[in-house]
């Protein structure tokens, strides 16, 4: 006799929602007590040396660790995405901040970005330019400002805006994790104002403005023997002006020197910041 399939029985379809229903408690619940640790982190903070709620090399690390562990049917964009907004949103309880982001490229790839990376809690700024977005976050206590990779390789040389000491830097490249199918898969820099707790930052790459009278093909493969590159490239009177990031073992100094020896010595050398290593999957 030839057996039909029968669909499955109504209690066993109950009794698997019923253990939907219980994981979705205990997520939600599993939430509430991460907030009740933040009521403790904030509390602490107050009775210590106060500092910024930003820790790039923390965020990385926990982005990376969701990455390596992830697997079954739920996409890892949506994990991520998930994941991205509970980090954000806790910092912004800790200490509210803003996104500030140069729209002069578009507004649709930087609001992507910004609602990707810190959810719709954080407020979200577009500026017109890259200059508005950095002198927004110096003026403020906390805020973010995120420019797009690429974006002013033919315009101004936003970067030297945050030369000199006070000025705002770079914490972060988003997305941490990266993949040809990321649904906010634009790069783009995220600067903030110096960190009150220099180890909080990562240093994988480090970057550094430069000038140079002129940049050739000689100072392109002494740049990629340090592993480096040149993000940004701005054309000046005086000659490029470029946005270099190199790891984070290779100094100024030893910089400069690469640079010389082939013809490219700067006329100025400053790091702007720092970030961690791309991870892709």
């Amino acid at each position: 006799m030839r057996l039909t399939p029968r669909p499955d029985a109504p209690d066993d379809l109950a009794s698997l929602r019923a253990e939907i229903d219980r994981i979705d408690a205990e997520m939600h619940a599993l939430l509430i007590q991460r907030g009740t640790i933040i009521d403790r982190l904030i509390a602490a903070k107050r009775t210590s040396a106060s500092g910024s709620a930003f820790r790039p090399g923390r965020e990385a690390s926990m982005m990376r660790r969701v990455a390596e562990r992830h697997r079954g049917l739920l996409p890892l964009d949506t994990v991520e995405g998930i994941w991205r907004v509970i980090i954000a949103t806790f910092t912004w309880v800790q200490a509210p901040f803003q996104v500030h982001a140069d729209v002069s490229g578009g507004d649709a790839p930087m609001r992507d970005s910004a609602r990707f990376h810190f959810g719709f809690t954080v407020p979200y700024r577009p500026h017109p330019t890259c200059a508005a977005v950095i002198e927004a976050v110096a003026a403020s206590r906390g805020d973010l400002g995120i420019f797009r990779l690429g974006a002013a390789v033919s315009g101004t040389a936003w970067w030297e805006g945050l030369v000199g000491a006070g000025r705002p830097k770079v914490i972060a490249r988003l997305p941490f994790i990266e993949r040809p199918t990321h649904p906010a898969g634009t790069p783009v820099l995220v600067v903030a104002n110096p960190l009150d707790d220099p180890a909080a930052a990562q240093r994988d790459w480090v970057l550094h403005a430069t000038r140079v009278e002129v940049w050739t093909e000689e100072g392109t493969r002494a740049l990629q023997d340090l592993y480096g590159e040149v993000v940004a490239r701005a054309e000046g009177g005086e000659g490029p002006r470029l946005l270099l990031a190199v790891p984070g073992g290779v100094g100024p100094r030893q910089l400069r020197e690469a640079l010389e020896r082939a013809g490219a010595g700067p006329s100025s050398l400053d790091e702007i910041g720092s970030h961690a290593a791309r991870f892709r999957v």
